[in-house]
């Protein structure tokens, strides 16, 4: 190892980033995660300066004044908003530098959504750079989160790997390194939310807002009919009268709010099995499917998929954090993972 190198190691602190739609989460080599806050920022209109960041800003969605704005600048897991990213990047490197307290700028290992365009790469790595990171590498979300639960990646067997997040979801059938078949898709905790949300006001004829349904989801979401119905209250403005309304909502209601994405779900997992070798399929009949992300936690998902499938399906321990795990391994040696980056920072096109 050259001396630069080993003075690099000393004083220098690697960082890996699971840039979410809905929560980002930031592993820092050596202390484990150490950042898992909403990917909101809050900024002042006026002055253009940013207020919150995270959990604080998270609280001020629907209930910010005029002149002050509750941002999410991840759409779908891509950047919608660039200024507002690099400014919630920076803040998370700050954050995870004063616990880290080390002088030079950190080594970053991003995750984004698998089948995004080069373009929207470009847009993660100058967003990352910009925030004040030495180097960046960028990583597959579903690629990242199988390392992050030690799959047998580089193996010649095949294995199957469900992230659904909060903007989108990744299928991917992974062997030697390499994703076989995969698929991105829209359908995830926000799709959820929204569905729950249209439900309530068509059958209900309630307005809830979106923290309102994820608690709901949260409470009583369910996949499966477990038998005994759970019940809780909700708040919302009443569509006819415009005043506030208290209802009560079951999770059969929510099961049939929710009952037309998850069949496009499953109806994808089958289309990427469909497109899988049948050797790796017979790998991934016998040692089943894995899910991971905060949408892996909906009640009855796994045994649902199981049923419908014929294939064991299981949740990952610690689903959540997954990816911000596999970025911290990757970190551990570069050079062992190089080849499953998606690209060398020098070659991504220009924005």
């Amino acid at each position: 190892m050259k001396l630069f190198d080993k003075m690099y190691a000393v004083f220098s602190n690697d960082i890996g980033i699971d840039l979410g739609t809905a929560n980002t989460l930031v592993y820092l080599k050596g202390h484990g995660i150490v950042i898992n806050e909403p990917s909101v920022v809050a900024v002042n209109q006026k002055t253009g300066q940013v207020v919150a960041v995270g959990a604080e800003a998270k609280q001020m969605l629907g209930r910010t004044p005029g002149h002050i704005k509750a941002i999410r600048p991840l759409v779908d897991g891509v950047i919608s908003d660039f200024e507002v990213t690099e400014e919630m990047i920076a803040y998370l490197i700050n954050k995870a530098d004063r616990i880290a307290q080390k002088p030079i700028r950190p080594r970053v290992v991003v995750g984004v959504p698998s089948g995004i365009t080069n373009v929207e790469i470009r847009a993660v790595y100058d967003a990352t750079k910009n925030a004040g990171a030495r180097e960046v590498h960028i990583v597959e979300e579903p690629m990242a989160a199988a390392i992050g639960i030690r799959m047998p990646i580089k193996e010649p067997v095949g294995s199957m790997i469900i992230d659904i997040g909060g903007g989108t979801t990744d299928i991917a059938v992974i062997s030697l390194g390499g994703i076989v078949a995969s698929k991105n898709l829209k359908i995830a905790g926000d799709k959820l939310n929204d569905d729950i949300i249209s439900y309530l006001r068509d059958e209900f004829k309630i307005l809830i807002g979106e923290k309102t349904a994820e608690g709901v989801k949260i409470a009583i979401g369910s996949v499966f009919d477990v038998g005994s119905t759970i019940e809780t209250s909700i708040k919302g403005r009443d569509l006819i009268t415009g005043l506030p309304r208290e209802v009560i909502v079951t999770d059969a209601d929510i099961r049939e709010a929710i009952s037309s994405s998850i069949g496009n779900l499953l109806d994808s997992v089958k289309e990427v099995l469909e497109r899988t070798p049948p050797e790796i399929t017979s790998d991934i009949m016998n040692r089943g499917i894995v899910l991971v992300g905060g949408g892996a936690l909906i009640q009855g998902l796994a045994p649902y998929l199981n049923n419908v499938l014929k294939i064991p399906v299981y949740i990952a321990e610690d689903p959540l954090s997954a990816v911000a795990r596999g970025a911290g391994i990757i970190l551990e040696d570069l050079d062992i993972h190089r080849d499953i980056l998606i690209e060398n920072q020098d070659d991504l096109p220009p924005r």
